[in-house]
């Protein structure tokens, strides 16, 4: 049934015969199928039966219960009317034994969920208790087994659940429109979009079309449904060309040096003109600078389709043999050794940083803005080094002239995520090396075969 599209299975006990001994039994078997997200539970049986029945149910993380019980009229496999456990009794019965309050576990829509920071933000989900709704177009991911992109069913194998995956494009708004209705969702993770600084100056009317529509119908949608808390994936290069650094949330934006930049500066307005306008919204626009690393398993990292457009993907195929040798573009940058200057931060701790934005969003906080980063610069020479020495492989590379967009150095300080998420990156240099090279040896070409 769940397989077939099925998104709420009910599960009956055995009338005359449940007891909470096979109430157990059956949920264990079921749920290494099935999402426990994706289940209810439905008690026949006696008054008190049902009671006890309920109660393993929501002990397990079933957050949908009923029942029709015998000693209210029967069911309707049994002689007389039905009835149902009164509300007050199960909240009665959950205070004796201690428990005054039922979490029960969020859906959060993560668009664009299958590609690298959203895979890991969909481990990190489930490791919180939160039941991820993943969308994606598989733009920039691979095809794996049972219908899902090969990260996801890694991450499967990761945190031993069920991940609920649909192929769907932002832009589709009737597609969205049902995704909604099927689906109560309490907040959107909104990654979905396209992400290359160079090809958006090559293509910028592509990058406005998806990364601006597909936002608003993602957000008209979310209106139109009662969803009202968003966290969206924005990018340092809102900030431009510095005026000076370490980059602050202060810092002034909308100088944007590319398309891409621009596409997020105005999903940026966008969200703040909504939160302005109308009551009920929360946003936390999360400012990233440059994720690298992956999952100290191995089993999920950046697996970019065709050549990368990021610096530490290509250093990492270069040290593996994939490619022939690195292009740094420009060597004549006011820096200590000429080369561009960024502020990496390891994907697992950008991951933690949208756990900590969802919490916020329960401040009904309106629109916060945040940097996540390490506040600490590396040039593009100091990264190559730094995976040489991780992986004792020389990175060979090739000096070329400046590539249109650049700029020399960006940094963050990510002081207010300290102080008002309790996020901070954990991760250094080191370690974020180590994670990728661990990921590239044992994935030479990515998630694919070929």
């Amino acid at each position: 049934m769940y397989s077939m599209g099925c998104y709420e299975i009910s599960l009956g006990d055995t009338i005359g015969v449940g007891t909470p001994g096979s109430m157990k039994e059956m949920l264990s078997a079921v749920v290494k199928e099935i999402p426990i997200g994706a289940l209810a539970v439905h008690c026949h049986d006696t008054y008190g039966q049902a009671l006890a029945n309920i109660l393993v149910a929501l002990q397990m993380g079933v957050s949908v219960v009923d029942s029709s019980v015998a000693g209210l009229g029967g069911c309707p496999y049994a002689q007389g009317a039905s009835g149902n456990v009164a509300t007050e009794d199960v909240v009665y019965m959950l205070h004796g034994l201690g428990v005054h309050t039922v979490r029960m576990a969020e859906k959060i829509l993560v668009t664009g969920g299958a590609g690298y920071i959203g895979s890991h933000c969909v481990l990190e989900l489930v490791e919180a208790g939160y039941i991820p709704v993943v969308i994606d177009n598989f733009h920039n991911a691979i095809r794996g087994g049972d219908a899902l992109p090969e990260s996801l069913q890694r991450v499967q194998e990761i945190v031993g659940k069920k991940i609920l995956f649909q192929e769907l494009d932002i832009l589709d708004e009737v597609a969205l429109q049902t995704l909604f209705q099927k689906h109560h969702f309490s907040a959107v993770v909104h990654f979905a979009g396209l992400k290359a600084v160079g090809e958006s100056v090559e293509k910028p009317l592509m990058y406005y079309k998806v990364n601006l529509m597909g936002t608003i119908r993602l957000l008209e949608t979310m209106k139109a449904h009662g969803v009202r808390n968003i966290v969206f994936s924005s990018s340092a290069t809102v900030y431009g060309d510095p005026a000076y650094l370490p980059l602050d949330e202060n810092h002034p934006v909308g100088g944007c040096t590319n398309p891409y930049g621009k596409s997020k500066y105005f999903i940026e307005e966008m969200i703040r003109d909504l939160c302005k306008a109308e009551k009920g919204w929360n946003a936390v626009l999360l400012r990233y600078f440059n994720p690298i690393g992956a999952h100290e398993s191995g089993r999920i990292g950046e697996d970019p389709q065709g050549i990368p457009n990021n610096l530490m993907p290509y250093v990492a195929q270069v040290a593996v043999g994939r490619r022939e040798h690195l292009s740094v573009f420009g060597d004549d940058y006011k820096t200590a050794d000429g080369t561009g200057v960024r502020d990496y931060i390891h994907v697992v701790d950008l991951a933690k940083g949208h756990i900590a934005a969802l919490k916020k969003l329960k401040e009904n906080c309106g629109c916060k803005i945040y940097n996540l980063g390490t506040g600490t610069g590396y040039s593009v020479l100091q990264m190559v080094k730094a995976m040489e020495k991780v992986s004792g492989r020389e990175v060979k590379y090739k000096i070329t002239a400046r590539r249109e967009g650049d700029i020399a150095a960006c940094y963050a300080d990510p002081s207010l995520a300290e102080q008002e998420l309790g996020w901070k990156a954990a991760f250094g240099l080191d370690k974020m090396c180590e994670d990728l090279w661990r990921w590239q040896v044992q994935n030479p070409t990515g998630f694919s075969n070929n």
